[in-house]
């Protein structure tokens, strides 16, 4: 089941080589003949490039981050951005084979996690930052676990790390949802088009919430994937 889940996934059309540590996700885009490019200037913000907040919405998603613009950086913007629909930039399949229960499927490849339903639709899509390759704060590396796990426990707005920043912990973890062991899916302010944690997924904090209040509901009941990457 899982390993035609996983093929299904890696022969969509964005199927791009993993991406490295501060590798901007939006220069890959660029590459292709897909999107029109634009080159980020100094004072540039998202704000300013893409005032309609729907635009600049799926602008953001589609190049996988919610952090500040740096100068010289190149952002990736769908044609037809006043009338395109989010799910049609999904890089993950809308149908899959029933997985017999609720799934969440990571791909750190593309930056991306996909929630399908017990019958295989996909419900929603959005960004992801997962673990780089090594951290250089605690000199170890960071990849995120990968196989088939389940989520264990949920957690509220509030909740923070108890380990991160390293010494003091208090990094928040906003509707953090634990799959294996300290990792988790969560919400995060910086998801900057890399992966770029210490392990755990960081998620767009209002998607964070979707999964958390209104999809996962009791632990034990939603399964998760993490793809290879």
């Amino acid at each position: 089941m899982y390993k035609a889940i996983t093929i299904i996934i890696f022969s969509t059309l964005f199927s791009f080589t993993a991406v490295q540590a501060e590798e901007y996700f939006s220069t890959k885009l660029c590459e292709t003949d897909q999107y029109e490019s634009i080159q980020a200037q100094r004072g540039d913000t998202w704000n300013r490039l893409f005032p309609d907040p729907d635009q600049r919405n799926i602008v953001q998603r589609l190049n996988r981050m919610n952090t500040r613009l740096k100068s010289g950086m190149y952002v990736a913007v769908p044609p037809e951005l006043e009338t395109i629909d989010i799910m049609a930039l999904s890089p993950f399949p809308f149908t899959i084979s029933s997985p017999g229960s609720k799934l969440i499927v990571v791909d750190l490849t593309l930056l991306a996690w996909g929630a399908y339903d017990t019958e295989g639709v996909l419900l929603k899509w959005g960004p992801a930052s997962g673990g780089r390759e090594w951290c250089y704060d605690i000199k170890e590396p960071g990849k995120t676990v990968m196989g088939r796990f389940q989520i264990y426990d949920v957690r509220g707005k509030n909740c923070i790390s108890k380990q991160f920043p390293v010494e003091k912990g208090g990094a928040p973890m906003p509707y953090a949802m634990f799959f294996q062991g300290g990792y988790a899916l969560h919400g995060s302010d910086e998801v900057p088009g890399y992966n770029a944690s210490h392990g755990c997924v960081r998620l767009f904090n209002e998607d964070a919430k979707w999964l958390n209040e209104e999809f996962v509901g009791q632990p034990g009941r939603t399964k998760v994937l993490v793809l290879p990457y």
